[in-house]
């Protein structure tokens, strides 16, 4: 049983750093624009609806708060990882360096659930504000090919064809190289950025103040489904935080691409935190736009704008008599979460290649191109599970648990470099997180109280994931783990030992 707390050497890190095939061609700048990329998109243009009504009302803003607090932390930890070990895995490779193999794998697991489940979210997201768009100018589809078996009224065949074909879409992207998606993805975020800015600019004129009033409005039930919740006052705020938390998701995103950083160990903290720290005031902003806008209770779906918690900045402006500006909006989110999507299935190919490249699973997912040196075949293959299952699956509760993992990998991230400062304090470090106890300790505990204030089936799913991996790990994984194998171990033998300071620049 000691080989599951096995850790992968330094030396190995740096020897898969000057063996990677991928091409370096990302600059601070282009992963920056990569983190904005992932993080501005449903959180901005779905959940502030319903984190106001089911949660927070005015108050969401304070949940913004507390969720970018729980995310700073976290990003100055894997920042300090970064500067390490600029390979791409992201917590993954940061655990497997410093705890061992198996808590390696848990993370990476849970990344995997992350980034699948919010792939398949952002694209039923996109698929609907897609259809919103073609209504606009006229144009209708079919319900059988827009919804789900399972949400579908009508009898026969269904299946959601434009989160389907929007898949697809970015995987041709991403296959034809990492510099050209990087480009599309630039081009994208300056576009939604604009859009973010013009809703707060031009929504300041239409601000009721008597909507804040109460900001945070006294506890009340609310009806959500066929089920009542209690919402607002101080819980209010900290479920909303945790519900809102999946808005935050993607500046890690930023770390799964360090592989094709062209100066990672500087480039990505910087990227990690300014991104973070842009879209936290970009979405505290919206948050009081939009509740000054509309009065929180009007996001009821059974009130009398039962699709404004749809799409609650476009349905703001409408009901404020600037239909014009919906059009901007809804645009603005309908390209804009392609780059959300595109950036979650470039993460979750790169944390897959990371792993595969530790022989934990099969060698198909670290193929690289030997032209366009992307992984090709990871990519083909996550592109049709991912679009099989948004096209097929009803996954509008699955926003919490892409929310589990990503909290859950925080947590661990704030553990792990905790761990490696302590037995590696020697390791060179060109960013270094200050007063490491206390924001580790802080980023730890906000995080797991994060998870506790997720929905009840999301945990037990979650739960349910995490047991499954491990079985994964113990009948596979764990057997095929290049550490284990002779000759590889053995090379990295030496390393086991309290380390020297090694030469990890690039």
């Amino acid at each position: 049983m000691s080989k599951i707390w096995t850790k992968k050497p330094m030396s190995a890190f740096e020897n898969d750093m000057k063996s990677s095939q991928l091409k370096r061609v990302l600059g601070k700048w282009s992963l920056t624009a990569i983190g904005i990329g992932a993080i501005i998109g449903g959180g901005i243009f779905v959940l502030t609806g319903t984190g106001a009504y089911y949660h927070a009302g005015p108050a969401l803003a304070i949940s913004f708060i507390i969720a970018g607090i729980a995310c700073i932390f976290a990003a100055l930890c894997y920042s300090e990882f970064a500067s390490i070990l600029p390979v791409e895995g992201s917590a993954y490779a940061y655990a497997y360096g410093t705890v061992g193999e198996i808590f390696a794998w848990i993370i990476g697991w849970g990344l995997i659930l992350e980034y699948a489940m919010g792939s398949m979210t952002v694209a039923v997201s996109w698929s609907g504000y897609f259809n919103k768009l073609l209504k606009m100018f006229g144009i209708h589809l079919p319900d059988y090919l827009t919804s789900d078996p399972a949400s579908y009224a009508g009898e026969g065949f269904a299946m959601n064809l434009p989160a389907f074909l929007i898949v697809l879409f970015v995987i041709g992207i991403l296959i034809k190289g990492t510099k050209e998606a990087a480009k599309t993805n630039n081009l994208i975020v300056i576009m939604k950025v604009s859009a973010v800015l013009f809703v707060i600019i031009a929504g300041v004129f239409f601000i009721n103040t008597a909507n804040w009033d109460p900001f945070i409005p006294a506890p009340a039930m609310v009806k959500e489904g066929e089920n009542m919740k209690e919402a607002y006052g101080v819980q209010g705020i900290i479920s909303g935080a945790a519900a809102i938390f999946f808005a935050y998701i993607g500046f890690d995103a930023v770390s799964t691409q360090a592989g094709e950083a062209i100066n990672p160990k500087k480039d990505v903290p910087f990227a990690i935190i300014v991104s973070l720290l842009v879209c936290t005031v970009l979405y505290i902003l919206v948050s009081l736009v939009l509740t000054g806008m509309m009065h929180y209770s009007d996001f009821d779906p059974q009130g009398k704008y039962p699709d404004a918690i749809k799409a609650p900045v476009a349905y703001a402006f409408e009901i404020a008599g600037q239909g014009w500006a919906g059009y901007i909006i809804t645009i603005a989110a309908t390209v804009g979460l392609v780059s959300v999507l595109m950036v979650m299935i470039m993460g979750q190919s790169r944390i897959f290649l990371g792993m595969s490249k530790d022989g934990l699973i099969p060698k198909l997912f670290s193929d690289v191109h030997p032209v366009r040196k992307t992984p090709a075949k990871s990519l083909m293959l996550l592109g049709i599970v991912i679009a099989t299952i948004a096209a097929l699956t009803p996954i509008s509760k699955l926003a919490d648990m892409t929310s589990f993992g990503t909290l859950f990998a925080f947590t661990m991230v704030c553990v792990a470099v905790w761990i490696l400062r302590k037995k590696e304090p020697q390791l060179p470090r060109t960013f270094k997180v200050p007063a490491l106890p206390v924001i580790a300790t802080l980023g730890i505990c906000i995080n797991v109280y994060l998870i506790w204030n997720l929905s009840h089936e999301a945990k037990y799913l979650s739960l349910g994931w995490l047991v499954l991996g491990v079985l994964i790990y113990f009948t596979y994984s764990l057997k095929n783990s290049k550490l284990h194998k002779v000759g590889y171990g053995e090379t990295f033998k030496a390393e086991q030992e309290p380390l020297d300071k090694p030469d990890l620049d690039l």
